[in-house]
């Protein structure tokens, strides 16, 4: 009993707090019914903290707590049919004499529980469940996901707590998982995880960009008590603007919500979020007060639990892949194997860490199962079917593409070749190289880069520099059959490239592409270089070191991060950092640090707050530089202090609602170039207004940068 307490707890840890689960669901689940049976035989050896007394998960460090009122339990599952058959008998056993109830069927959302509490009809603090007593508030997380209205409706309580899931969109787990394998972190196992993961960020500007929804599902502690059936609440939730399951069924018998259930399971791969079983509810809310509940959970609902589908095969073999920025990805070679409709011979591994914990190795019998049913992915090992004499994995220290060192980084899970040359990088530097806030080669698409390297035109980015235009123009940069010449877009390439040897310091330094250096880091150690041939050796990067090793008030607070200094310099002192920068030399390129433009002290945004928000024509960051130049400040949400909010496309009515009830203007980019005066960049045009637009939709408004 001591052992399951223990790793059920180091389990609930790695899957509540971490979201980095290392055992299926089957397997935890089987852990904890085993502990659940030993306590009720043994009970005078049952432990006060075990976990079958309290619902898992801890508040996570960095977030103030809240304290729920009533708790936020947890529901009894189930997993055979005829445990649902007996759910019914309990009820009728339990129910007064001639009590009649219908059931609700919901589908079971595999995301993180959530708390939302308005007052005012306003929402004024969202928080996890945590530990079911005590959970994390995430309110300016939650405030970025769109589908939470953040005002109610006036038929809506004054105060109204709900309840309900976050959850991440299948699609968008995929889209997230491979942004973060490309930038070498370690990847999510399942939708669910990556939403645990996305709510206890520190950032909301992180959270922002990750797809999160959420279901509202239940009530909370205030403002609902006047619903007869949990049906009427919903559709009162739905009413108020609350997301809600698209999907429910009622049912008069048990047979009937079993039914339902089967009907739920046929197509649960349909619905745009996971889900791990299906919610039985008593509908009559007037029955749950005799019903009661336990420390775990309410008496008048049960959790069905769908068997997991996977299937069992053989791993084969591990083949390890090198993305564009140098990231080496374990893939499973695997015994074909038919899994929810598809014959599936290979699956993501994610990292070498991965591999270590499942402790997975070549020859394997291993658990196949779809993340988020769409990645394939290894869920476990057969360790009773391994074979005498198979030796742990041993991941590689040498590239695959280019067989130069490959090393973790500090900071990072992923393993990383550390050759800037290596072939199989060069498609997405080349890509980054052209990059608007980089060299802002606009011709130089994915698909051009992808040519040129294919083609063997380009093995370097600098090599872009001596191709032959003319003869560009011919390349066939057409897809699917379809013939389409380059053309003029290779003399426009030549013009940029042309532009780009102008261009300043900073911007070369980013464009390069070196770890830990994105664009504000380049501004700061550019401001520190007279020219680009100056980084290499930087007595001023060394210092950034050194001061980095001090130790409390001899310690400086410095712009430039040591993690960046030590990136620099390693760059410039590799065998490709010295071949890069000779080849520089030889194309005449040594940009040269930006003159520093002075600050406007006249003008109509001099000591002006401004904010920007919505779908602009140019990068924030460069109209946020410009706002500074004329002698503004941007701020990062509108206050009574903002004086303009600038509104770009996409805007909710209610950012600018709030921006004119507290006196901040809102205006269009046309307003702001004509505010920003002769400090507005030469021949850009502003976008004209859109045609819906009423003239009274024209007028100068004060703007907030969100």
């Amino acid at each position: 009993m001591a052992r399951l307490v223990e790793a059920i707890n180091r389990n609930d840890r790695l899957y509540y707090v971490e979201a980095r689960p290392v055992v299926s669901d089957a397997d935890y689940d089987r852990m904890y019914e085993e502990l659940l049976a030993l306590e009720r035989e043994y009970p005078q050896f049952k432990d006060p903290n075990s976990p079958t007394v309290r619902v898992s998960g801890a508040p996570i460090e960095g977030f103030a707590q809240v304290r729920h009122e009533p708790p936020m339990k947890s529901l009894d599952k189930c997993y055979e049919k005829g445990d649902l058959v007996q759910f019914d008998t309990f009820l009728r056993r339990e129910m007064p004499a001639g009590s009649r109830w219908r059931y609700v069927v919901e589908p079971k959302v595999d995301g993180v529980s959530i708390s939302l509490l308005y007052e005012g009809r306003r929402l004024v603090r969202a928080a996890t469940r945590g530990n079911g007593e005590v959970g994390d508030d995430v309110t300016q997380n939650v405030r970025t996901i769109r589908s939470i209205p953040k005002t109610l409706p006036d038929d809506a309580p004054d105060a109204l707590e709900v309840r309900g899931e976050v959850y991440m969109t299948r699609d968008g787990f995929v889209q997230l998982n491979e942004s973060l394998d490309e930038a070498g972190r370690q990847t999510f196992m399942n939708p669910r995880n990556a939403c645990a993961g996305s709510l206890k960020l520190l950032d909301p500007k992180i959270v922002a960009a990750r797809p999160l929804d959420v279901v509202i599902y239940n009530a909370g502690g205030v403002g609902c008590d006047g619903f007869a059936t949990h049906t009427e609440m919903i559709a009162a939730f739905k009413r108020w603007g609350f997301p809600v399951a698209p999907w429910s069924r009622l049912a008069e018998t048990v047979d009937e919500a079993i039914a339902a259930i089967d009907e739920l399971g046929e197509s649960r791969h349909a619905f745009r979020f996971e889900i791990d079983g299906a919610v039985l509810k008593v509908d009559e809310r007037a029955l749950y007060g005799g019903l009661g509940a336990t420390a775990h959970s309410p008496r008048w609902a049960r959790a069905y639990k769908y068997a997991p589908e996977r299937v069992e095969t053989v791993l084969r073999g591990i083949t390890v892949q090198v993305g564009r920025s140098g990231v080496l990805t374990p893939v499973a070679e695997l015994e074909p194997v038919e899994l929810a409709g598809s014959v599936i011979s290979r699956a993501t591994l994610h990292n070498a860490d991965q591999i270590a914990e499942q402790d997975i190795r070549v020859g394997d019998h291993v658990w196949l199962v779809k993340a988020g049913d769409v990645i394939p992915a290894i869920d476990g090992v057969l360790v009773e079917k391994r074979a005498e004499g198979v030796k742990p994995y041993v991941f590689p220290s040498v590239c695959p593409a280019c067989g130069e060192r490959a090393e973790r980084l500090e900071g990072e899970v992923a393993v990383r070749c550390v050759n800037p040359g290596c072939p199989a990088q060069l498609q997405r530097r080349l890509e980054h190289f052209a990059g608007r806030n980089a060299l802002d080669i606009k011709a130089l698409g994915g698909r051009v880069a992808d040519l040129l390297v294919e083609k063997g035109l380009v093995k370097d980015p600098l090599d872009l520099f001596s191709l032959d235009f003319e003869a560009l123009k011919s390349l066939d940069v057409g897809e699917a059959g379809a013939p389409r010449k380059f053309g003029r877009n290779a003399l426009n390439m030549r013009d940029a490239l042309e532009a780009a040897r102008g261009l300043p310091l900073d911007r070369w330094l980013f464009a390069v592409g070196i770890p830990n250096v994105g664009a504000t880091v380049a501004r700061d150690i550019a401001a520190e270089h007279d020219r680009f041939s100056s980084l290499a050796g930087s007595s001023v990067l060394k210092n950034v070191i050194a001061n980095d090793a001090l130790k409390g008030k001899a310690r400086k607070i410095l712009p430039i991060k040591a993690e960046a200094a030590k990136s620099v310099l390693a760059f410039f002192e590799s065998r490709y950092g010295e071949a890069f920068l000779a080849r520089m030399h030889e194309l005449g390129l040594d940009p040269r640090r930006a003159e520093t433009p002075s600050v406007k002290t006249t003008g109509p945004l001099v000591g002006v707050g401004c904010v920007l928000t919505g779908t602009l024509s140019r990068p924030r960051s460069e109209y946020a530089k410009l706002i500074e130049l004329a002698g503004g400040t941007v701020q990062s949400a509108v206050t009574s202090k903002t004086r303009y909010l600038i509104a770009g496309e996409n805007v909710g009515a209610a950012k600018t609602e709030k921006a004119r009830a507290l006196g901040t203007e809102v205006i269009d980019e046309r307003r702001l170039l004509e505010l920003l005066g002769d400090v507005a960049p030469v021949g850009v045009e502003p976008p004209a207004p859109s045609p819906a637009q009423t003239p009274e939709d024209r007028k100068p408004v004060q703007a907030t940068l969100f």
